[in-house]
Order: structure tokens, then sequence, then C-alpha cells
């Protein structure tokens, strides 16, 4: 049976985040536009800096900072930094950027996964339409940026996470 194409980018996000160098939760994110790939990317250090998977440490695990605050500690850059950097801007206006998050520990899925704050404003400035998250092999939520990260605004409540 032929997958849909939702699931054929998410599939492909999936692959990137394989090249994550995370050791709490690694993502991959594909950007996409009129059915043309524009990049990718996965988490990792900046080029030429150890990653945290050859250190064997988090600093951010270490300290037991909880999930989605402090990521001004993490070694790494996000997998939706990345394919946003890797990619022209006049090309993302109204693209689709598919991410895939999983856990490093146990290989599930990150429930309730979303782009940070700063990745947040990154897709914003970038001109992505929408993001697509994975939830399960099949199953996705589609966040429409404009209606969720624009015009519900939570940085003016100064909510930390998700």
């Amino acid at each position: 049976m032929r997958i849909d194409k939702i699931n054929y980018y998410l599939d492909m996000a999936e692959v990137a985040l394989e090249r994550g160098t995370c050791i709490r939760r690694n993502f991959g994110a594909v950007i996409v536009k009129n059915d043309e790939i524009l990049s990718t990317g996965y988490v990792g250090a900046p080029r030429g800096r150890k990653n945290c998977c050859d250190l064997k440490y988090c600093t951010r695990e270490k300290l037991k900072v909880p999930r989605g605050e402090r990521y001004e500690l993490c070694r790494s850059v996000h997998a939706e930094q990345n394919a946003i950097i890797s990619a022209a801007r006049n090309k993302m206006i109204d693209s689709t950027l598919y991410l895939v998050g999983k856990n490093y520990s146990d290989g599930e899925y990150v429930e309730n996964a979303r782009p940070c704050a700063l990745c947040k404003r990154m897709i914003i400035n970038a001109g992505i339409k929408e993001v697509i998250i994975r939830n399960s092999k099949t199953d996705y939520t589609i966040i429409d940026v404009k209606k969720e990260f624009v015009d519900n605004d939570e940085s003016l409540e100064g909510l930390k996470g998700y």
C-alpha cells in the first residue's frame, strides 16, 4: 500500500534524525515546498565542535534541566535550525517543515513534541507556513505557523517550555 505524502516526508525526517548526536532527544527536520525538498536537518553540535555522543554527557541532563528550558546550555543546533540555515529564505516562504523526534534512551517518539521558543521564532522568520510533527508511525499534528506561533504568542506571558 502506498503511503500518503505527509508520512513520506515524515519518514525522511525520521531518517535524518538518525544522524543526530544528542544523548537526550534527537530530531530530524525536512523543509518541503511544492513537493520539492529544500533542505534537511538534524540535532548536532556546531561544525567542528565535539558532539554530546562523543563527550558521553549532556549538560542539560546532568543539571536535570526540564524539557523545553535553558537551551542556552545545550551544545547542539536543533534540527529545525539546521534545516532553516541550509535553505534560502525566498524558497522557504509558504513551505512546510516536517519534524520527527525520538527519545535517545528508548527510541520512542517524543510525546507532545513541539519546536522550542527559539526554533519557533526562526520558523516564523523563515516564512514557513506549517509544521507537521509525527506523533506515531502514522499519526501527526499539523501546526499553522501564523495561528499557533504568531497569533498565539506565549512569549508575552513569559511561559517556559512548549
